[in-house]
């Protein structure tokens, strides 16, 4: 063999050993997509189990609990100017464990736990004037760690606990100042849920119940009154597309819609930082990038524009007081 036929095959012989490396390099798994911006910290008191709602380019959130106190200060985050506003009192009594939705232009916020009773006292908060207005108290039994939805200029509240677990659904209709009972969602009774609004339909997911984590999540649909069970949030099917679904549920998470798909984050099982995304044309979820701020639960989140945000929270026995922004479609950045 001549010298020029020993350096083909040589060449030859590296390109075949190569085949295997070049080849685990395209097996590896993408980078998760999605990147978190810390903003403004909280100008209130850390704090945890807080309600919030959005009502145009602005979010309003108050009420919660810091390890000792329960609150009534209620504020304004404007994302236009990464800042805070103090506003009126919530006028109720200081809870924590509430729930709250929107109209177009008013916000409500009523249920929830005092440390000693559970609540069912409704309050609308308009901010144009800065004005509280109590409403009819809310249809069902008073509770806590409910789950509330905003469809259609109508809220929808239900599941939650008292000396039980409650599966049971409400209208609330502000023209009427009415609670109408609906469908009870399908499945177990829960608490400590997660929703999210996808095209005038709600999405319940996940909770807790008979000692269990619950795996099932159920849309509503308000014009027919119906609730269809979706795909199952955890991994208990023969096939492929849920192998990953290791940390979808759980409690303590939070929820919100950006460009229509859900997103859930934080809380959970485990970590407290995974962030999954679904898409309702398939009516499947992908892992994005983990939330950058310090593992929590019982967070606050809500999505204004192209953004979600997730604020406030707690580990353990330590609250949190910032506030972090997260956008579905941009690649991480851990040095923004």
């Amino acid at each position: 063999m001549t010298y020029k036929e020993v350096k083909i095959w040589i060449k030859v012989l590296v390109l075949i050993l190569a085949v295997p490396f070049f080849s685990s390099c395209d097996d590896e798994e993408d980078e998760l997509v999605g990147n978190w911006v810390e903003l403004s910290d909280f100008d209130g008191l850390p704090r945890a189990d807080a309600a919030g709602f959005v009502i145009g380019s602005k979010a309003y959130i108050g009420t919660g609990y810091d390890g000792d106190e329960f609150h009534t200060d209620f504020w304004e985050y404007d994302p236009a100017r990464n800042s805070w506003t103090q506003k009126a009192d919530f006028p109720g009594t200081a809870r924590s464990q509430a729930v709250a939705f929107n109209s177009d232009t008013k916000g409500f916020i009523g249920t929830g736990w005092d440390g000693k009773y559970r609540l069912k006292d409704f309050y609308q908060y308009d901010p144009a004037s800065n004005v509280w207005s109590p409403i009819a108290e809310f249809g069902g039994p008073a509770r806590r760690s409910a789950v509330a939805m905003s469809i259609n200029n109508k809220g929808y509240v239900g599941a939650g606990d008292s000396v039980a677990y409650f599966k049971d659904f409400w209208e609330y209709d502000p023209s009427s100042d009415i609670w109408t009972k609906i469908s009870s969602i399908g499945g177990s009774k829960r608490n400590s849920a997660v929703t999210f609004v996808i095209s005038g339909k709600g999405y319940v997911a996940g909770g807790f119940d008979n000692g269990d984590y619950l795996n099932d999540m159920w849309r509503y649909d308000p014009t027919t009154d119906t609730w269809d069970k979706m795909r199952p949030i955890a991994n208990v099917s023969n096939e492929t597309y849920d192998d990953d679904y290791t940390t979808i549920k759980g409690t303590g998470k939070v929820g919100f819609t950006i460009n229509g798909k859900g997103y859930l984050a934080t809380g959970g099982q485990t970590t407290g930082i995974e962030v999954w995304e679904y898409d309702p044309a398939t009516d499947l979820w992908s892992e994005k990038s983990n939330f950058e701020g310090t593992t929590r639960s019982d967070a606050v989140g809500f999505a204004i524009g192209n953004r979600g945000y997730v604020t406030m929270g707690k580990s353990s026995s330590y609250y949190f007081d910032d506030i972090w922004a997260f956008d579905p479609d941009a690649e991480m950045n851990e040095d923004d």
